[in-house]
């Protein structure tokens, strides 16, 4: 039974209440989800006097996008919204198309929200998406974590992430779009069967004789997604009472870690493993298992990142060979290192490696693993070391890290 329409918005609108401060961004594409969005989202948020603003990401994959765009932007400019189109042009034929056109539109929306002070951005996925998404997954062998889908509000890159529409189907989205004489554009990679979506899209149709349908596929998402929260709060109390923060390593106790269920031991070395090596993503769980069985009694290396047991503990430091390039004083570096201090000409940050540990003397006195001191942010003028903060030669630098750990830990 289609949802009476005013039924649709208030569901849509409902993020309002909790979601956005500062100013809300749309993202809309053209297509029909989108544009249900922006019709049902803007001049509610406008109505409200909360500041916002809609855009668009041309990929430069289709010529048709940027017509597209237009008239996005004719419809805002009716609605009485700023638009703004956000160009991506970095793909070189390699890799998964879908996957990076997705990361490349988050890290331009992120930026574009960041220029116009915005603290949150709108969406426009659907159950439908997410039922798919699911099975997709599901495909993929995931797990709780996978499993759990989309949700319906998360925090990253130091916005709100929103999906208003995650509990609406997108036929009465559509539906409601053409009983007000709106219209959309219809992109034709959506039906495109090279790609894995359209693929499980059409598989959805063909499972519905067994059961399996989007509204199951959506409630199974929602009962992991409870299950995922208990798993995590398992994990952060292991971390609370085992894991500690020293130097950019984590360390963990290895009576504690041994005694924890396997999902708990698993879950919270592998937010340790993200947390030191900047990955997006959980390590696949066969290279999790190796690395962490096989680093009881010996060194392992996993996603940049080393895996060794010492004085008790399993300590995961950043694997120096792949820190990050040099930096300037005061920017980030390898992605959670900042280093401040005296302005110095040519003086830039990276990491200690063999040829500066040697340059401190007492590095063994500060009951670190050498792994960790090797991949520690250092401040060099060409071949000169300035200065080592986390081994104590500070020279008026200071190095911090500005990435929080996932869980809690034990003070340092």
């Amino acid at each position: 039974m289609t949802p009476p329409p005013d039924d649709l918005v208030r569901a849509a609108t409902r993020c309002l209440e909790t979601g956005p401060r500062k100013g809300l961004g749309l993202a809309v594409s053209g297509g029909g989800d989108s544009m249900a969005l922006l019709h049902m989202i803007g001049p509610a948020a406008l109505a409200r006097g909360l500041p916002c603003r809609v855009a668009t990401v041309d990929h430069g994959l289709r010529p048709e996008a940027r017509a597209e765009a237009a008239r996005v932007a004719a419809s805002c400019a009716r609605l009485g919204l700023s638009h703004e189109i956000l160009d991506w042009r970095g793909w070189d034929g390699q890799g998964n198309l879908q996957d990076a056109a997705r990361r490349a539109r988050m890290a331009l929306l992120a930026g574009w929200a960041g220029r116009h002070d915005l603290d949150a951005v709108a969406l426009g996925h659907t159950s439908d998406d997410q039922a798919e998404t699911v099975l997709m997954r599901l495909g993929r062998g995931s797990g709780v974590d996978g499993l759990s889908g989309m949700a319906g509000m998360r925090e990253a890159d130091g916005l709100t992430w929103l999906r208003p529409l995650l509990d609406l189907r997108r036929a009465d989205l559509r539906r409601w779009l053409e009983e007000r004489g709106l219209g959309w554009d219809e992109d034709p990679s959506n039906t495109d069967t090279r790609f894995l979506r359209v693929r499980a899209r059409a598989a959805l149709k063909a499972l519905e004789p067994v059961g399996v349908t989007p509204d199951g596929l959506v409630a199974t998402a929602e009962r992991m997604a409870m299950a995922r929260a208990a798993l995590e709060h398992l994990a952060d109390d292991l971390s609370a009472r085992a894991a500690r923060l020293a130097g950019g390593a984590v360390a963990i106790e290895a009576e504690a870690l041994a005694r924890a269920p396997a999902e708990t031991r698993l879950r919270l070395v592998s937010a340790a493993l993200r947390w030191i090596g900047g990955s997006d993503y959980r390590p696949r769980l066969e290279a999790l298992r190796a690395a962490l069985d096989g680093a009881a009694s010996a060194r392992r290396t996993l996603g940049g990142v080393v895996l060794e047991p010492w004085r008790g503990a399993l300590w995961l430091s950043r694997e120096v060979a792949a820190t990050g390039p040099a930096a300037d004083i005061g920017a980030p570096w390898d992605g959670r290192w900042v280093v401040t201090g005296p302005a110095v000409p040519g003086a830039r940050v990276a990491a200690l490696g063999p040829a500066g540990l040697p340059q401190c003397p007492g590095w063994r006195d500060l009951g670190l693993p050498r792994a960790a001191l090797l991949a520690s942010p250092a401040v060099w003028q060409s071949e000169t070391l300035l200065a080592a903060p986390c081994v104590g030669r500070s020279g008026g630098w200071s190095a911090r890290i500005v990435a929080g750990f996932p869980y809690r830990v034990l003070p340092h």
